[in-house]
């Protein structure tokens, strides 16, 4: 099994899969029943383990979400499941001009094609967002009426 990095994740049209994501959706397996009754990981564990030794072996980041193993794709995609569907706070200014939007962070284009963006694409924006953590979404009320 091969993994391909994205050199830049979610912008060359291959989307990608960041290494912590990996880790919280095996941490989100391992919450659950982690070994089956004969003491054996979980299939869903062990699918998401061997990417995540994989990057590690290669020193990779992200790993191309087309090219990842049909079972640790849908064991990642369960985990995919349990998180916010969109970082939509209701307060867009992308609506009044602005390229980025300060309510979410997310770009005018994200904002538009959010509902066909692929679980990496929504997942590479997440990250980036976060990692920024100056939209409104980051920060309370009062700090935003300073404003």
């Amino acid at each position: 099994m091969t993994l391909e990095a994205s050199p830049t994740p979610g912008v060359d049209g291959r989307p990608s899969v960041h290494i912590a994501d990996i880790e919280a959706s095996i941490n989100f397996w391992r919450k659950r029943d982690p070994v089956d009754q004969h003491l054996a990981l979980r299939p869903e564990l062990a699918a998401l383990a061997e990417v995540y030794a994989l990057m590690v072996y290669h020193h990779q980041t992200d790993a191309d979400e087309a090219n990842m193993p049909a079972a640790a794709r849908a064991a990642w995609m369960a985990w995919f499941d349990t998180q916010p569907d969109t970082p939509c706070i209701a307060i867009c200014s992308t609506s009044q001009g602005d390229e980025v939007c300060k309510g979410c962070g997310r770009y005018f284009n994200e904002v538009q094609r959010w509902t066909e963006m692929t679980p990496a694409e929504k997942r590479v924006t997440w990250r980036r967002i976060t990692l920024e953590g100056d939209s409104w979404r980051f920060n309370r009320y009062a700090e935003r009426a300073i404003e």
